[in-house]
């Protein structure tokens, strides 16, 4: 029982920690602060950057949820997969976009194995 207790307290911990880092990024997009916008120019979507903004926002707010977590998981895990192909081909660092992208799949894993396991009280006919 213990370790079920201390796995919610992990799960609950790491969504506070993963929707504050994206949501704060995804802020900084939509406000234009100078630093991100220098780097999206870089990439050359600086036309984007509110929209791109507003998506991180959303799909991470659709992650934290519990009744929308699944689709939530989905939607930001395209999202930085979009991000680290396109550092990509503009020579870039996949670590940025990376590691967001660790934290968010070990919290899903938290909050709910099933989404990598399976469920066992599904019967597959």
């Amino acid at each position: 029982m213990n370790n079920e207790k201390t796995k919610k307290i992990a799960a609950v911990i790491m969504t506070v920690l993963v929707t504050l880092m994206v949501g704060i990024s995804g802020l900084m997009k939509v406000i234009q602060l100078p630093w991100s916008v220098e780097g999206m120019i870089k990439l050359n979507l600086s036309n984007s950057t509110t929209s791109l903004g507003l998506l991180e926002m959303s799909f991470i707010f659709l992650f934290a949820y519990p009744k929308t977590m699944r689709i939530g998981f989905i939607l930001i895990s395209c999202y930085f997969g979009g991000a680290m192909a396109t550092e990509l081909s503009h020579d870039g660092s996949m670590i940025n976009p990376a590691i967001p992208m660790i934290l968010i799949w070990i919290t899903a894993l938290l909050r709910d194995s099933s989404i990598f396991f399976g469920s066992n009280d599904r019967l597959v006919k």
